[in-house]
């Protein structure tokens, strides 16, 4: 998750985990450091179970609990009232967050990320239905991965040398071999039985906050013309913005994401 503020009030928050590969607060290297530059504070941290974070094994792995968990966060981090960036499978978990704290949100950005859990991308269904004790496909050979993920991932290979790429590779990894993440998404279906309905904290004409929604067009893993109209759809906005970029577009768009997100905190 991340945060930012300019003098004494707080602007930003963004949860960073991801479906197609887990990732982490290292997605926003790049745009932290031009969110400080415009004077902002930009505070980033890993979920449980994801990116650098410890993964206890008696943790709550579910989108529930990993909201629980980033709510006192924010509280740890004395954040009072912030602005939240969500992308991938870290909308989910700041959907989560925002239902205990709407009044202290102070805006919301979705970054290609999962409103209808009954329509989720083909990695988390994978996961959550074939992976079978506590084993789960292996992964492809370190240069195998690294090609799928500039594929799905970043569309100007040049932003993003291979050597960073590989540490995507071994985030997923560590030392549970991705079981946390594993947890997560078989958990999926106990949080589609709870009825998490995730309109009720996106839709604009139901919410104190004001949303906007930002796409990568070319998003293989959570394409524009499915995921993003649903998103549309479910915040009430008559259109959603679109930048050139794939799913991990926080690599090679970061300059885009943080300009367009000063802009939308600096009006909220």
């Amino acid at each position: 998750m991340c945060a930012a503020s300019s003098g004494h009030r707080e602007r930003a928050i963004q949860s960073s985990s991801s479906t197609a590969s887990p990732s982490s607060w290292s997605l926003y290297r790049k745009v932290i450091p031009l969110w400080a530059a415009r004077g902002f504070r930009a505070l980033a941290f890993d979920l449980p179970g994801l990116g650098f974070a410890d993964r206890p094994a008696d943790f709550d792995y579910t989108f529930g609990g990993l909201g629980r968990w980033a709510a006192a966060a924010v509280d740890a981090l004395g954040l009072e009232r912030f602005h939240l960036v969500v992308h991938d499978a870290g909308g989910p978990v700041g959907f989560e967050m925002v239902a205990t704290m709407p009044a202290r949100i102070r805006s919301l950005t979705l970054l290609n990320t999962v409103v209808d859990l009954e329509s989720v991308p083909f990695a988390m269904e994978f996961y959550a239905r074939f992976a079978t004790g506590e084993h789960w496909p292996a992964l492809p050979p370190r240069r195998a991965t690294r090609e799928l993920l500039y594929r799905v991932g970043i569309g100007n290979r040049s932003a993003t040398p291979p050597e960073e790429v590989d540490v995507y590779r071994e985030l997923i990894l560590r030392e549970d071999n991705g079981r946390a993440y594993l947890h997560l998404m078989r958990n999926l279906d106990s949080t589609r039985k709870q009825g998490a309905d995730y309109s009720a904290v996106v839709n604009t004409q139901k919410v104190p906050y004001p949303v906007q929604v930002i796409w990568a067009a070319d998003d293989r893993t959570l394409p524009l013309r499915k995921h993003g109209w649903k998103a549309r759809e479910a915040t009430g906005l008559d259109t959603i913005q679109t930048l050139p970029g794939k799913h991990y577009f926080q690599e090679d768009m970061a300059p885009e994401i943080a300009a367009t997100v000063a802009g939308f905190v600096a009006s909220a």
